[in-house]
């Protein structure tokens, strides 16, 4: 199985650094881990609704460019919001009936593109709250790593 995520911007912050690579550790006993990092635009203060729109279309394009043929899942506060369980048997699904390969998107500070979210096949919401994309990233790893551990009925803190 080949797990992809690709992400708006790039990691600066070192903690979130040391627990990706944690956790991408964690995870090359269960699946190949590819992580994208794509080109994040400058967003400044007092963005009109069409200049938030164009940012987006412009790092959309960038995420359309590294999609191949696998499983989307975007992240978005608008998506389904689901325990770690339903993400475990949804993941367990799209392996057995859909494809090997799936691919995360985590957009960036001003969210995702309208046509990455109709490229997605599954629209996904951590929560209501809004989290620094950054910071999602790690969170995403996390709860990858939960399905991996509740799917091969291995323990795992709760």
């Amino acid at each position: 199985m080949k797990i992809k995520i690709i992400s708006v911007g790039k990691l600066k912050e070192i903690y979130l650094v040391d627990g990706i690579n944690e956790y991408s550790k964690r995870l090359s006993k269960y699946c190949k881990l590819e992580l994208i990092e794509v080109k994040d635009e400058k967003a400044p203060e007092n963005l009109s609704i069409k200049d938030i729109d164009i940012i987006k279309n412009i790092e959309g394009k960038r995420i359309l460019s590294k999609l191949q043929d696998e499983y989307i899942i975007a992240l978005v506060i608008e998506g389904k919001q689901i325990s770690s369980e339903e993400l475990a048997k949804k993941m367990n699904d799209i392996t057995s009936y859909h494809s090997s390969n799936i691919c995360f998107i985590v957009g960036g500070s001003l969210g995702l593109s309208k046509d990455v979210l109709q490229k997605a096949n599954y629209i996904l919401s951590f929560s209501k709250m809004t989290f620094p994309h950054q910071l999602m990233k790690l969170i995403l790893l996390e709860q990858i790593y939960r399905t991996f551990r509740i799917n091969n009925n291995e323990p795992y803190h709760k």
